[in-house]
């Protein structure tokens, strides 16, 4: 059973009942209808702008693991967040030691990284994307850049890419989809996927 409220964006969406198999399918099938946003193809190079709340990378990464899969192989996702000037405010002395990294860095390097927290390893990877590590060389999929308050050295120090965030102005990549470029506001709020053929 299925019941909806409509108290906007924010509100309640609804109400599932019944037995749970069911009630849970129409739950993500609402879900995915609200919180999914469906692309026709994947981009050169992606700036998403972080929602103002994510105060450090660590809540800021969300930008990379729901815009990852509509960039383009080789590509760029830029995460555009000059107000964020801290990696982790909890975490941020283990990520300078760890760094960012595919999860097969991490897989062939078991006992080295024995000592790290799994969610610091799984928001590394889940910031870095996937990729590859093959003949002790990391193979990342798309490059992530950050467009933060974070200094340069600190940015290549965790093994992520670094842009001078006063270089950069969204309104130029307004309405550049057909470019390869997207734009996406508030990112980090929603999934972006490709839309499946």
């Amino acid at each position: 059973m299925r019941g909806t409220a409509g108290r906007g964006d924010d509100g309640l969406r609804g109400i599932f009942a019944g037995e749970e198999d069911e009630a849970w399918e129409a739950a993500a099938d609402l879900s995915a209808e609200l919180h999914i946003y469906y692309k026709p193809r994947r981009y050169r190079s992606v700036l998403g702008i972080a929602a103002k709340k994510y105060d450090d990378l660590w809540t800021a990464g969300k930008v990379a693991y729901k815009l990852d899969g509509i960039v383009e192989d080789g590509g760029e996702l830029i995460i555009y967040a000059p107000h964020v000037t801290e990696v982790s405010y909890t975490h941020g002395h283990l990520l300078d030691q760890t760094g960012y990294h595919v999860r097969d860095y991490f897989l062939t390097r078991m006992e080295q990284f024995r000592h790290v927290p799994g969610r610091i390893k799984a928001h590394s990877t889940h910031v870095k994307g996937t990729g590859a590590f093959v003949n002790g060389r990391e193979e990342p999929r798309i490059n992530v850049v950050l467009a933060t308050g974070i200094p340069e050295e600190r940015c290549r120090r965790i093994n992520l890419g670094y842009r001078d965030p006063r270089t950069i102005d969204p309104s130029a990549w307004e309405g550049k989809e057909d470019q390869g470029l997207l734009l996406v506001r508030e990112a980090g709020e929603r999934l972006f996927r490709v839309r499946p053929e």
